[in-house]
């Protein structure tokens, strides 16, 4: 159009370093982060001390644009600092899981490149043996700056190792934040989980992280007087981008090293807090806390909830005790949440259990992603809105992924046709909304009927004594599969397999009803995610149940 220009009036590449900077200015004297009853800093002493950090990596350890820093570390206050003083270095953050071992961790720091790790003093033996692994097969290994706890930790005899501390003091305020010269350059590094012959590094950039962020802030109702628990981990895709969307807002970062029910109720109780976060499991573990552990909530706290479907009977649970639930779902390749189930204000009159059930669905794209779909995977037709035909999630929108690192192959793979393809199977209702089915991986298929395992999961969890519950496949000579569960009972409840299943045949058609129950603990991944491949190699060494053409259901 005549008339129009590209300058540097109008043209500044978007970034979440922004958000505080703003926040700086305009909340310099808020809180920012508390953390125990000893640590508490405001806006301007965060972007003070972010700025002085990145100076420090600049100049200390010549950092330049598009090296990779990794972290290890709980949700603590220098995690959630180095989310922004690692890209106003221009360098990209590789937040890892804290449950990983050295092997793991030395396998990403080997893939990712990684000139630097910070590691916080819980990890450090794990963070050596990394090292140590790596320098069996390679010279150059990443520099490692240790995250101390000034009350609870100090190294005898003092290590010849650079502390947080130490380099933060070294920097200047008078550094210039390198800001990114194209927005789409990477600002973060995040792995999801995968065997350790081939990780999958999923690539953030900065104008991603910057819509997904403000998306965030919508989808949680984030207002600037806001107090947030971090509750889901910050190096689950940079805590769902939360760790940026708290910044834009000038909320207060409640940071706490270890989830448990006291602490949420407690940390809830004495800081005020009106938001947070977490899978399914953490829900779960609040409304099954003991009654001595339980305080009274202060006002209204929204929980996204996300990583997982959540069951009706969870949700139900949660807004009993008085908090507010959203759903979102996503991936680590859509920074996090990808779409959220929009609530609308005809539903407040359902039923508490009818509404609980439409919460638990995945609901529409949010403001920040250009489209959500269930499509036929072969044919890229859209399913019908029939609440029936199941097909494969499929998004596309400016907060997906830049791609896989060092891997071409996936990345085309995960794009094939113009959509990121999730491998997750959904329907979609007459309303547009989606729902969950199951993992594509997970659908169990028994005498030729595809049997979701959420479906059956669900109805487990409306049983009084079940506490947690995962279904995958068994193999069976003539079914070809059954649905096996692996539930954990609440405490005191005496069930038995029988139990179960003739609960699950009175709710379900009888095809889909477990036909083996094991009563064990669930593995769970650091999000809170079960680890279904490991049930279902457990499942597998059970062997078939039946023998060929001598079952009944």
């Amino acid at each position: 159009m005549e008339g129009t220009i590209r300058c540097d009036a109008n043209y500044v590449p978007l970034s979440p370093i922004s958000f505080l900077e703003r926040s700086a200015v305009v909340y310099r004297d808020r809180l920012s982060l508390v953390y125990d009853h000893h640590v508490s800093f405001t806006w301007r002493q965060t972007r003070d001390r972010c700025v002085k950090m990145a100076s420090s990596l600049a100049s200390r350890f010549h950092i330049a644009r598009h090296d990779v820093v990794a972290v290890l570390a709980p949700n603590i206050p220098e995690m959630y600092e180095l989310h922004f003083a690692v890209p106003m270095a221009g360098a990209v953050l590789c937040s890892l899981n804290i449950r990983h071992d050295s092997a793991m961790v030395s396998t990403l720091l080997k893939h990712s490149s990684a000139k630097l790790i910070f590691v916080d003093y819980q990890f450090i033996d794990v963070a050596k043996g990394a090292i140590d692994i790596m320098l069996n097969s390679m010279s150059a290994v990443p520099q490692l700056v240790l995250i101390p706890d000034s009350s609870e930790f100090s190294l005898q005899p003092k290590s010849h190792i650079l502390e947080y501390q130490t380099l933060l003091d070294m920097g200047s305020l008078d550094f210039e934040i390198r800001r990114p010269i194209d927005e789409c350059d990477p600002i973060a590094l995040n792995y999801t989980s995968g065997t350790t012959s081939n990780p999958k590094g999923v690539v953030y950039s900065h104008r991603g992280a910057y819509l997904n962020s403000l998306a965030a802030v919508l989808l949680n109702e984030l207002p600037s007087i806001s107090v947030y628990l971090w509750t889901v981990p910050m190096f689950h895709c940079n805590g769902w981008c939360m760790t940026w969307a708290l910044a834009a807002q000038g909320g207060t970062n409640v940071c706490v090293r270890a989830v448990t029910a006291k602490g949420i109720f407690e940390s809830i109780s004495r800081h005020k807090v009106t938001h947070m976060s977490g899978a399914p499991t953490v829900l779960n573990m609040i409304i099954n806390a003991p009654a001595t552990e339980r305080l009274p909530l202060p006002g209204k706290v929204l929980v996204m909830t996300g990583g997982a479907p959540p069951p009706s009977q969870v949700v139900f649970g949660m807004e009993q005790l008085g908090f507010d639930v959203c759903h979102s779902y996503g991936l680590t390749e859509t920074y996090g949440p990808g779409t959220i189930c929009t609530w609308k204000p005809e539903w407040n009159s359902l039923p508490l259990d009818e509404r609980a059930k439409i919460k638990s669905r995945q609901g529409v794209n949010h403001i920040g992603l250009e489209e959500v779909d269930i499509k036929d995977p072969v044919t890229m037709k859209s399913v019908p809105w029939d609440s029936k035909t199941i097909g494969e999630v499929m998004l596309r929108g400016n907060t997906i992924m830049n791609g896989y690192l060092k891997d071409t192959k996936a990345t085309q793979e995960a794009f094939k046709d113009g959509w990121f393809r999730s491998g997750d199977l959904g329907v979609r209702h007459s309303d547009g909304y989606i729902e969950l089915k199951d993992r594509a991986k997970d659908i169990i298929i028994s005498g030729g009927e595809n049997i979701s395992t959420i479906e059956v999961e669900s109805v487990l969890f409306r049983h009084p004594g079940v506490l947690e519950a995962a279904v995958v496949a068994r193999p069976d000579d003539h079914w070809g599969e059954t649905p096996c569960a692996f539930v954990k009972l609440k405490e005191g409840y005496k069930l038995n397999s029988n139990d179960l299943i003739a609960f699950c045949k009175q709710n379900l058609p009888h095809y889909m009803a477990p036909r083996t129950v094991v009563f064990d603990e669930l593995p769970k991944t650091s999000t809170g995610k079960t680890q279904k491949f490991l049930l279902r190699e457990k499942a597998k060494a059970m062997g078939s149940l039946s023998s060929k053409g001598k079952s009944k259901l």
